[in-house]
């Protein structure tokens, strides 16, 4: 019990520090691209607070499983290190009973990253999606401003507003020019700016009226319209696909089960499970041996950590895609790390076995060399 309160101990200090250290270099970068947003005219200088907020709870859950996954594997790399571990296996206790110390600290993180990954989460990604999408409307009527002639990107439309509206929100006397065939002149008396859910953006018009013409013919056609809208921008589809399925509710991706939002429902459920099945594959994996140093034993453990979350991603993605069904694609990959977690604590229970590949494969090569010897 002394031991294991220890263990404990040690462990809560060390996710406390790398999460610190994750934390910060994570915010710092968030933190610059955020405010490169922010000078480019992507977001509001006024929303960077609010959307640094949003972008750490987006990152909290990998954080968190980050972290857990490194402080175990630094404990119990450390207690191989220091020759802890072999007082620990001399007094005849065994790898397997350091589970229970270890999932003391570990399972209220894997619950915290399921709560994040649940509901904290979208939440994060649909508030900053709202507020992208509010600053760019608003940006955009700056953008059509008074005085102003304004082309469309392909060029095919020159806009000219006189002046704003009572309402702030919208403009008087447009004047657009379109010179794809048809030509066509359109002027109207007010206007505003608008986005669909697709993310386009759309100069509506009211009252005006609108003068075709095509080249080579000396007649024209007016047309009087109450509303009328034109494309003036087209935006970064905040709102389509796999990015629309990031903000809805978990429920609403269970109601609508669509390829993309059943992959982001995958997701959700993966990252708990990928926090829990790193956190116990990190005490065999912990594994050193005093006299060959840690380095080689610990990049391995991170390349199989990084692999175990590419290849949910690939599932994740394939999902989207339509070519793996929901049912047979969150389980496998969750599935071999649960029972190559479960080798890997045979392998090292039955280290001083004479049966182990290692002995084993010692033996036979002592063998080798001793009939070697003896033919010569």
């Amino acid at each position: 019990m002394i031991f294991q309160r220890a263990i404990r101990r040690e462990l809560l200090n060390t996710v406390g520090a790398v999460f610190t250290v994750l934390f910060t270099i994570v915010m710092t970068v968030m933190l610059i691209r955020i405010l490169g947003d922010a000078a480019s005219g992507k977001i509001a200088p006024k929303d960077v607070a609010a959307m640094l907020g949003f972008a750490a709870l987006g990152y909290l859950p990998v954080i968190i499983s980050l972290t857990a996954f490194i402080a175990v594997l630094m404990v119990v790399a450390r207690s191989y290190q220091d020759s802890e571990m072999v007082v620990w296996l001399a007094s005849g206790a065994s790898l397997t009973q350091w589970i229970r110390p270890v999932l003391s600290v570990g399972l209220p993180m894997v619950l915290v990253t399921a709560a994040l990954s649940i509901w904290l989460t979208p939440w994060a990604n649909r508030n900053a999606t709202e507020y992208k999408l509010r600053f760019q409307q608003r940006e955009d009527l700056a953008r059509v401003s008074p005085g102003k002639f304004q082309e469309s990107s392909k060029g095919d439309k020159l806009f000219f507003v006189e002046g704003r509206a009572d309402n702030v929100s919208e403009v008087r006397n447009i004047f657009i020019l379109q010179t794809a065939n048809p030509q066509s002149v359109v002027v109207a008396q007010t206007g505003k700016v608008d986005i669909n859910a697709s993310g386009e953006k759309s100069l509506v018009l009211f009252n005006g009226y609108r003068y075709e013409s095509t080249p080579g013919i000396d007649r024209f056609r007016l047309i009087e319209f109450e509303r009328y809208a034109v494309k003036v921008f087209h935006g970064e589809q905040e709102a389509g696909g796999s990015k629309l399925a990031r903000t809805l509710p978990t429920l609403e991706l269970l109601r609508q089960r669509s390829p993309a939002n059943l992959s982001e429902l995958m997701w959700r459920i993966s990252t708990p499970i990928m926090c829990l099945l790193q956190i116990l594959l990190a005490i065999p994996l912990g594994f050193v041996s005093p006299r060959r140093g840690r380095s080689l034993n610990l990049m391995i453990a991170v390349l199989l950590a990084i692999s175990y979350h590419n290849a949910v991603a690939i599932l994740k993605g394939s999902v989207a895609a339509g070519k793996i069904a929901f049912a047979g694609s969150w389980w496998p990959v969750h599935f071999g790390m649960l029972m190559l977690a479960l080798l890997l604590f045979l392998w090292r229970e039955n280290t001083n076995s004479r049966w182990h590949p290692v002995r084993m494969g010692g033996w036979l090569r002592k063998q080798f060399l001793v009939r070697r010897s003896v033919s010569a």
